[in-house]
């Protein structure tokens, strides 16, 4: 492989771990090259703009969490709604996942107020992450199975906003809450 690739990957690699470390707070150019261990001018030799660089360790960021989710509940597992949703919330909500849904929130937050890249990168998470739910439940009717996957993004993203500022049982209890109302659903 070409010496160049090998040295891009390795920066996108580690600005990658700076982002589910320091979220989006710490993404000038310099900072990103820093977390890289080049210099700006490198940086910008490997991508064409700091937008590039956001994108594609996004991008990376978007196949680890889809690596994880897909280890803990593979594709042909299939659930019905509820049990998918009490399972997804402990998994987001998890020390390995958790990493992950603060970045995308950030991420969500940023493209709710217009910033680039920000949006074309949500858009592509929401995306992702219904195509995921949506190939894990068990119900066939296509539009069922598309509006349950939206309500379960809906609420395991608004348990990640509200954990920011509720007690655990708390979010524990809303949860169960949720799996109850769902299985009692027609």
């Amino acid at each position: 492989m070409e010496k160049r690739i090998i040295q891009r990957e390795q920066a996108l690699e580690r600005i990658t771990e700076h982002l589910l470390a320091s979220g989006l707070s710490k993404t000038s150019l310099r900072q990103l090259a820093g977390a890289a261990d080049v210099s700006d001018r490198m940086l910008l030799y490997y991508f064409k703009k700091k937008d590039d660089v956001l994108t594609a360790a996004m991008q990376r960021v978007a196949f680890q969490l889809a690596s994880l989710l897909e280890a803990a509940l593979p594709a042909d597992e299939k659930l019905p709604a509820a049990e998918l949703l009490e399972r997804g919330a402990k998994l987001t909500r998890s020390d390995e996942i958790a990493p992950y849904m603060k970045l995308s929130m950030e991420i969500v937050a940023k493209a709710g107020r217009g910033e680039a890249p920000y949006g074309d990168i949500a858009g592509a998470f929401v995306d992702g992450f219904m195509v995921w739910v949506e190939a894990r439940l068990d119900t066939e009717d296509l539009n069922q199975r598309r509006a349950e996957a939206a309500l379960i993004l809906t609420l395991i993203d608004g348990l990640a906003v509200v954990s920011l500022g509720v007690e655990a049982a708390d979010l524990d209890a809303a949860i169960s809450l949720a799996v109850t109302k769902l299985k009692a659903a027609p």
